[in-house]
Parts: C-alpha cells; sequence; structure tokens
C-alpha cells in the first residue's frame, strides 16, 4: 500500500510516515518508481504507536517495545507487563513532583525564591554572605 493510502487508513499525515520511518517505527519497500509501499499491517502499527504515545510512552519506548512485544508469545501478557512499569515510572515522577511542589509552596511569600519560608538567611550563610557584599559594595559583587 502507498503512503498516501496508509495515511487515510491510519489517520495521519505523510509527513508523519516518513517520520515514523526516518526513525525506524515503520519501514516500506521502494517501488522501481520510487514510491513507498507498505505492509498492509503497518496500519495497525501505527494506531499502536498513537494510542501508546496518548497512553504516555516515548517514540523510543514504543520502539523498544515493538521489538518486545513481537517475540512475545502472548502479547496481551506483555502489554500488561509494559503498562506496570510505564505504572511505576508515573508513580516515581508524581513523587518528584510532590515533593517539588511542596518545596515551592514553602519558598512562597519569603521575599527570596531561593531561601524556605522555614530557613531564614543566617549571618555567615552562603546566600545572606553574598547578598551583603552585593549591598556593601554598592551593587557589585567582587
Amino acid at each position: 500500500m502507498r503512503i498516501g493510502e496508509l495515511a487515510a487508513r491510519a489517520g495521519m499525515t505523510r509527513d508523519t510516515i516518513r517520520f515514523y520511518e526516518k526513525v525506524g517505527l515503520v519501514s516500506g519497500r521502494r517501488l522501481p518508481n520510487g514510491y513507498r509501499d507498505f505492509p498492509p499491517e503497518t496500519v495497525s502499527w501505527l494506531q499502536y504507536i498513537r494510542t501508546a504515545q496518548t497512553l504516555g510512552f516515548s517514540l523510543a519506548e514504543i520502539a523498544r517495545n515493538g521489538e518486545i512485544l513481537r517475540e512475545a508469545p502472548d502479547s496481551a501478557v506483555a502489554l500488561s507487563a509494559l503498562f506496570q512499569e510505564k505504572i511505576q515510572v508515573i508513580d516515581v515522577r508524581m513523587a518528584e513532583l510532590a515533593a517539588l511542589r511542596a518545596d515551592l509552596a514553602t519558598r512562597v511569600g519569603t521575599g527570596c525564591p531561593l531561601r524556605a519560608a522555614d530557613r531564614p538567611a543566617a549571618a555567615g550563610d552562603r546566600e545572606g554572605a553574598a547578598s551583603g557584599r552585593y549591598a556593601a559594595t554598592g551593587g557589585t559583587v567582587d
């Protein structure tokens, strides 16, 4: 099937398919006239790529997982395992983001975005010393 028909069936642009071909996600053979020719199963693979992207998988993960799925005796079990791994990655990232949010929240209203609310600058603190030198030198730090 030529790229225009493949694009119409998969619901994506020719440019997207060309990009996927360039990065190795799909492959088609070249006909003597120079047109690309793709096997019919490429449609379902492109739909899988689109769904996987919607579920948060990167193109690199999709390429890597495609190899795993092709070699798996039971693709449903393999997919479930991949989803579990992705959930763990998401859980770790959510914890990191929650910690970042909490840290930012402690800095709100401190007057200095680099100092947490529960940690006032001490006289010997590097930040305090640097800002003191800045003020003492009329706005320049040596």
